[in-house]
């Protein structure tokens, strides 16, 4: 979908919204009013992150692939204490692969890897942060999730944070994005984003992002039959099928299916309902060169169709963004962030770009006094 038709957005969405519609969400209340950011309602969080003093599931609409009202469902998580003049600071969260299917939300579940992530959140809320977090559009809604769509994602991202701001008044208006792999390409996606899909009533101030799936979209290029010939690790593989799986559900313009064999069917039909961690192991072994019936080049306009979809902006930034790259990466192996860094270097962005010598987890971790160094600066702290 091309840029410009997304930042019609909210007009569009402005027109479509003529009906009501009833949702039979357990404690969700009925909502009338589908605009990017509305809450639509909220129940207890059955996944609160340790040391939150209040957790709340939200649901609230954002915006789908083909620009058409979507629900999202999300968690806020409030920090101990009283909230300072103005509000409790915000970080929207957004959250590292954890599967298509709607049990793998992190709502409802939690995260992934709660023995990383929960200290992490943590370690933010006690430093007198509030924390909203997404699960993005159709990870716990109707549809399939467009993973690493980014431009949905930041739709997610930003509107989990005018919706929780609906939910709770001791929040401020004042934000940054956060997010790690997956999130990582969201939070940066949303740095882009932020200003234009806020509007008057947020005042984002920055974004930081590690394990950036950067450049990505090069790796589909190449694939169709017999290639690659062998298997590759079983999370690169498990992240080709989830991105696959999205594409196929954001773009059915581009009949995907006729690309694969009826072996790949079935692996792209799996990955929509699979969260994370047993796929990896699922899809141990399996060669990608076995699921194509003919190569992906052959889509039309393939390349402008994939960097659209997933490709990570590399100009228009107008706040601060921070990106860490583990150098021992192979979930994001570091030339997918180098080549970003370097182009958004080039283009003149606002970017503070930091190595460490760690894996994707480790970098993680070890990034965070780095990350918040730079998100106290952009609130003055």
């Amino acid at each position: 979908m091309p840029n410009r038709s997304r930042r019609l957005l909210r007009a569009l969405v402005t027109l479509t919204a003529t009906t009501s519609v009833a949702l039979t969400l357990t404690g969700v209340a009925q909502a009338q009013d589908r605009d990017p950011g509305t809450l639509v309602g909220s129940t207890a969080s059955p996944a609160p992150i340790p040391g939150s003093v209040d957790a709340r599931r939200i649901t609230y609409w954002s915006v789908g692939s083909q620009n058409e009202p979507a629900l999202s469902t999300g968690s806020v998580y409030l920090p101990p204490g009283e909230a300072p003049q103005g509000g409790w600071p915000v970080i929207a969260w957004a959250h590292g692969t954890s599967g298509l299917g709607d049990d793998c939300a992190p709502s409802v579940v939690g995260p992934t890897l709660p023995d990383r992530d929960f200290p992490y959140l943590q370690t933010w809320l006690n430093r007198g942060y509030a924390i909203v977090a997404t699960d993005y559009v159709g990870l716990g809604t109707p549809g399939v999730m467009p993973y690493l769509d980014g431009e949905v994602q930041a739709h997610s991202v930003v509107d989990s944070v005018a919706a929780a701001r609906e939910l709770e008044p001791t929040l401020s208006n004042r934000w940054v994005a956060i997010g790690q792999s997956q999130g990582g390409g969201a939070a940066v996606t949303t740095a882009r984003y932020a200003t234009e899909y806020g509007g008057d009533g947020l005042d984002y101030l920055g974004a930081v992002g590690t394990g950036v799936p950067a450049n990505i979209e090069l790796v589909l290029l190449p694939l169709g039959p017999g290639v690659p010939p062998v298997a590759i690790p079983d999370g690169l593989t498990s992240y080709v099928f989830y991105i696959l799986a999205g594409l196929r559900a954001a773009h059915p313009e581009i009949d995907l299916n006729s690309y694969l064999t009826p072996l790949g069917r079935q692996w792209v039909d799996t990955a929509e309902t699979q969260c994370a961690n047993p796929f990896h192991d699922a899809v141990s072994g399996l060669r990608l060169g076995d699921m194509f019936s003919r190569p992906l080049a052959q889509i039309p306009n393939v390349y402008g169709l994939l960097n659209d979809y997933m490709g990570v902006p590399t100009s228009g930034y107008d706040r601060p963004v921070f990106i860490g790259q583990g150098l021992r990466d192979v979930d994001v192996p570091a030339p997918s962030a180098l080549s970003l860094a370097a182009a958004m270097t080039a283009n003149g962005e606002p970017l503070t770009f930091r190595t460490y010598p760690g894996d994707h987890s480790q970098t993680f971790r070890d990034s965070q006094p780095d990350a918040i160094a730079f998100v106290d600066r952009l609130f003055g702290r």
